[in-house]
């Protein structure tokens, strides 16, 4: 009997919390199969090995996000619209893959030295052309600062998201759409007023005793 495909998810969707929680090193499957709620050796009726479980969660993850990321890329938006849309896709998948996300943080490094996860390496390489593609863009059309370093923006962008699945859990009091556009305020358009004046300023100015 072939195990059903919603079976598969659910185990999947366990093994990739326990993946995150504890590594991938210090995982077992007899770990796995208990927070499942079975047997070690009914595990290996889905799935022949913990590296099978841990190569679909990131395969996963990352098919869904680079389908996401051609769609942004392929629309000809401009090089900020471009950035916001990245930013947003971004959270969309820490929504989705919280798990994976977090697995890929830690485990990516180590795994990509074994030949089945040569991939992670080759997405590594194609995330960071698009994003540097996306400000060198701006920065040649004007819409980012002609004195930005990009491949350091990149960088901040890159780190600053993607840590965000450390702490984000689905379902929480904000849409990964809301975060998104709070992140791209603060990273776009900075946290002082709009106008250049801080409050402290304001009240400077109200509290300052005059000679008369």
């Amino acid at each position: 009997m072939t195990p059903s495909p919603e079976r598969r998810r659910e185990l999947l969707s366990t093994a990739a919390e326990v993946f995150a929680a504890q590594g991938y090193n210090a995982t077992t499957v007899r770990r796995i199969a208990d927070e499942a709620g079975m047997l070690a050796g009914s595990l290996y009726y889905h799935f022949d090995s913990k590296e099978s479980m841990v190569d679909e969660i990131l395969s996963t993850f990352l098919n869904e996000l680079w389908a996401g990321y051609d769609e942004v890329l392929g629309a000809g938006l401009g090089p900020r619209e471009t950035v916001e849309a990245l930013v947003t896709e971004s959270f969309r998948e820490i929504d989705r893959h919280r798990a994976a996300v977090a697995i890929y943080q830690k485990e990516s490094k180590h795994l990509a030295t074994q030949p089945r996860f040569r991939y992670l390496s080759e997405s590594q390489g194609r995330f960071e052309r698009a994003w540097l593609g996306a400000l060198e863009r701006g920065v040649a059309e004007g819409v980012f600062r002609a004195d930005l370093d990009i491949r350091l923006a990149y960088r901040f962008l890159r780190d600053t998201v993607w840590v965000a699945a450390s702490w984000y859990r689905p379902g929480g009091r904000h849409s990964p759409e809301e975060i998104a556009r709070q992140y791209l305020s603060m990273v776009l358009d900075g946290i002082t007023p709009r106008e250049g004046r801080t409050r402290r300023d304001r009240t400077e100015d109200t509290t300052t005793v005059r000679p008369s």
